[in-house]
């Protein structure tokens, strides 16, 4: 599960949503000043993502290529490193 292409961390435009996809199949998101706004569990199968949060919340999405993820309505990109923005 987690030998895919798409660890990292991925990024809005105005860089206030940030997911850091972790190898072992956790996530970091952060939202404006909140670093760990939530975490949890994913799952990539082919190029679609399911998240599962901590705390039972589910959404999901598709890469539509190597470095753009369609996420609930958002556009997120992939950066090189972690950046704070």
């Amino acid at each position: 599960m987690t030998d895919h292409p798409y660890v990292g961390l991925w990024v809005t435009a105005d860089g206030h949503i940030r997911h850091e996809l972790l190898p072992r199949g956790r996530y970091v998101e952060a939202r404006g000043s909140r670093e760990r706004a939530y975490t949890g569990r994913y799952t990539v199968t082919g190029t679609h993502i399911d998240y599962v949060d901590d705390t039972g919340f589910s959404a999901d999405g598709d890469f539509v290529d190597a470095d753009t993820l369609h996420h609930a309505g958002m556009v997120l990109t992939r950066r090189a490193e972690k950046e704070n923005t």
